[in-house]
């Protein structure tokens, strides 16, 4: 396993430097959004931070997929090691799209395999970048043993939505960008899928001195698993998040992140996601996916398991949420909007 360094994270910075969207930063109003609810009646009045937003999700293809794809193609471009036949995926989500675009950025053939049974909007999306789709099998598993065997028979270069240095490392250049933005940062927010965003983010966090908070839904918890076992383990896999953040199981880079000093591991129901998203909507009338709302419901709920709030970061310490201390700046990162907005409702908020 090739554990990630910060010099890949600085390396993919410079890499991709001009070639994706820099990321846009916005403040939250003070009590726009509540953070850090409080169970009991003695808690005291809410908790001061500053908080930003990451607005990640304005990145090329809606999502921070941008960024792996674009390094892991440039990287090979570099080294002479990009093949005549391009670049070949299985994915029909978030990843396959950063694929195809990056691609075409790079002017190289991408092939994207998907099960039959994927929605005719995502194929129509990747068919939009450029990439030629095909359709193999009923699971996912199917479509991703039909792209080994492509890539085995064509020379083409397999990718991976998260599983990958170079496709990490270029997710980690958010992190970099956030924090010359915001240089006294203290955490940054992350939601967790497969663990490539995390471990990019994670990685460069450390380096800076920035508290990481990883992000799971409470029937989505590949990472949380994995360090409470010591290994990376599957799981099961059942959110309103799970189109984003349904990995089975997360990647050995993002468990060895997870195990360094100043990550924490926290875990959100899915009506907070919920809850989360419309607070996104209802505030500055972003439409972002359940997966980043997952981001921003850390910080809006929390129950922890030690009646005083201090929860290690250890695998039997299980905490509903992050509360932020007084003052804390924090940064969240909302990692994509590939979302059907038609459920998102304006109502009344109280400020």
């Amino acid at each position: 396993m090739h554990e990630l360094t910060y010099d890949d994270v600085k390396a993919a910075t410079d890499r991709i430097a001009g070639r994706v969207r820099p990321v846009t930063l916005a403040p939250v109003d003070p009590r726009a959004i509540r953070t850090a609810r409080r169970d009991r009646p003695d808690d005291g009045p809410e908790q001061s931070c500053e908080v930003w937003l990451a607005m990640e999700f304005m990145q090329h293809t809606g999502s921070f997929k941008a960024r792996g794809a674009q390094n892991f193609l440039q990287a090979h471009r570099d080294a002479g090691t990009l093949p005549d036949a391009g670049v070949t995926i299985a994915s029909g989500g978030n990843a396959g799209l950063a694929c195809a675009w990056a691609a075409r950025q790079q002017d190289v053939p991408a092939t994207v395999f998907l099960p039959t049974t994927a929605p005719a909007v995502k194929v129509a999306a990747l068919r939009g970048h450029g990439a030629e789709v095909r359709l193999v099998g009923s699971e996912y598993a199917e479509a991703l043993a039909a792209c080994e065997e492509f890539a085995a028979a064509t020379g083409a270069l397999e990718s991976h939505a998260y599983d990958h240095p170079l496709i990490a490392a270029g997710a980690g250049t958010l992190l970099e960008e956030i924090h010359r933005q915001i240089p006294s940062l203290d955490t940054v927010v992350v939601a967790v899928g497969g663990g490539g965003l995390f471990a990019g983010v994670a990685t460069a966090a450390r380096h800076h001195g920035i508290r990481t908070v990883a992000v799971e839904p409470e029937n989505c918890r590949a990472l949380h698993a994995a360090i409470r076992a010591g290994h990376v383990v599957d799981v099961p896999v059942d959110s309103i998040a799970a189109d984003s953040l349904g990995a089975r199981r997360t990647s050995a880079m993002a468990l060895a992140a997870a195990q360094q000093d100043g990550v924490r591991s926290v875990l959100v129901p899915d009506d907070e996601i919920v809850g989360a998203r419309q607070a996104l909507w209802d505030h500055r009338k972003l439409a972002v996916e359940h997966g980043a709302a997952t981001a921003l419901a850390a910080l809006t709920s929390f129950d922890p398991q030690d009646p005083d709030g201090d929860v290690p970061n250890h695998p039997a310490a299980a905490c509903t949420g992050y509360r932020p201390a007084p003052g804390e700046k924090i940064a969240v990162v909302l990692c994509g909007s590939n979302t059907d907005p038609a459920d998102l409702v304006h109502r009344a908020t109280e400020h």
